[in-house]
């Protein structure tokens, strides 16, 4: 009889996230994979097309079982970002009362909110099972970045609800050796034996596509700047794809752009997310709207679409100690892409990137630095730096390798 696994996952398809691959994955090597899941709203902070709270609450995607319980969208503001976070476990206390789904294993897919783990504590202590948690962002310092939240009424609860949801998983995944440090250090104990270091891969769909294939899968999208992007063939052209939110950094590129007035380069940003339009505003208050591509979010599958059409792909970050600690997923998908890595950041992702040997590390936020980069970049750059950047790539981040790695544990 296959092995049951349950995972609580907040985010799940369509939202984009690694989990999505990572269910898959299990069903095609044999497991009965159920994942409980909210009503899709990311990044836009809406609800999808097709889905509410009386559509779609059920539904299989490649052979996944999905149970979507109600929350309440993100939406565009604080309070309905922390009305987000606390509805779904709200909605998932009553779904422990009266599911009838019986797992093996329970796997929690943690993006933030941490709040979602409570659920899936709650099933492992009621039915016996392992539980297993996969960090992707560490609480409580991420609320405290993303609220700009100091309170110690408000994030000593917090840190309290963390020691106990650390205390309660018999294996906890991290994304990042420095994750291993800040999970192992907090100020109650959480044994090393149970923190293992598991770096997120690249999809398969991930790889170098050639510029010709590019060009024609993209030529009959009705989007100028696609259009755009297709027909320079001359301009360097730096691409950022993902989330657009405020602890991406991004407000070092329009400042960039202006000390590149007279280089002809391009950034090509493609995605979505709660900083877009001031980000669009900061561009245009420094006139330099003419250095900028945007693309609308798009599926996952097409970004090495996009990456192949551009030189470099950009990583950058707010200044703060726990992006040190963080590899971001995007790094990964680069890499597999054969992408050369310009980064704005520093810690695990400089680190990752000097090992590989592919692309260059300047300061957070410094536009000057970037801008003194960029123009330096040789002719050769995507060739010498994009072919150390995916031989890294098949040699740590393979999705083989770390699945195989991780099912051990399930053994």
């Amino acid at each position: 009889m296959n092995k049951k696994i349950l995972v609580i996952a907040q985010y799940f398809y369509p939202e984009q996230f690694r989990i999505n691959d990572i269910c898959t994955e299990w069903v095609k090597r044999g497991y009965d994979v159920t994942v409980l899941t909210g009503i899709p709203n990311y990044p836009q902070g809406k609800f999808y097309k097709g889905y509410g709270f009386f559509k779609k609450r059920k539904e299989i995607w490649n052979e996944v079982k999905i149970i979507r319980i109600p929350l309440i969208p993100r939406g565009h503001s604080p309070i309905g970002l922390v009305l987000n976070y606390f509805s779904f476990p709200i909605s998932g206390f009553f779904w422990n009362l009266f599911t009838k789904i019986k797992a093996d294993y329970v796997f929690m897919f943690e993006t933030s909110p941490m709040t979602q783990c409570k659920i899936g504590v709650r099933y492992a202590k009621k039915h016996k099972v392992p539980l297993y948690l996969y960090v992707q962002d560490l609480w409580p310092e991420n609320v405290e970045i993303v609220t700009g939240i100091h309170n110690p009424l408000i994030i000593k609860p917090i840190d309290r609800m963390v020691d106990k949801i650390y205390k309660a998983c018999d294996e906890i995944f991290v994304t990042s050796p420095s994750f291993v440090e800040a999970v192992v250090n907090r100020k109650v104990s959480v044994p090393r034996e149970k923190v293992h270091y598991w770096p997120q891969y690249a999809e398969d769909f991930y790889k170098p596509v050639d510029i010709d294939t590019a060009i024609k899968e993209l030529s009959d999208v009705a989007d100028d700047d696609i259009r755009r992007l297709i027909d320079d063939r001359i301009s360097l052209k730096i691409a950022f794809t993902g989330n657009i939110g405020y602890a991406q950094g991004l407000q070092v590129l329009p400042q960039t752009a202006k000390l590149l007035e007279d280089s002809d380069v391009k950034f090509v940003i493609v995605g979505d997310g709660r900083y877009k339009n001031k980000l669009i505003s900061e561009i245009e208050d420094l006139n330099v709207r003419d250095k900028f591509i945007m693309i609308d979010r798009q599926p996952a599958e097409r970004i090495p679409l996009f990456l192949s059409l551009c030189d470099a792909a950009f990583i950058s970050f707010m200044d703060t100690q726990l992006f040190t600690w963080t590899i971001p997923a995007k790094l990964q998908s680069y890499m597999a892409c054969g992408m050369p890595i310009i980064a704005s950041a520093k810690g695990e992702t400089e680190r990752v990137i000097r090992e590989a040997d592919c692309g260059e590390c300047v300061d957070i936020g410094n536009a000057e630095q970037l801008a003194s980069v960029i123009k330096e970049l040789p002719a050769s750059y995507k060739n010498k730096y994009g072919l150390k950047a995916r031989e890294y790539f098949e040699a740590n981040f393979t999705k083989k390798k770390l699945i195989d790695e991780f099912e051990q544990y399930y053994r």
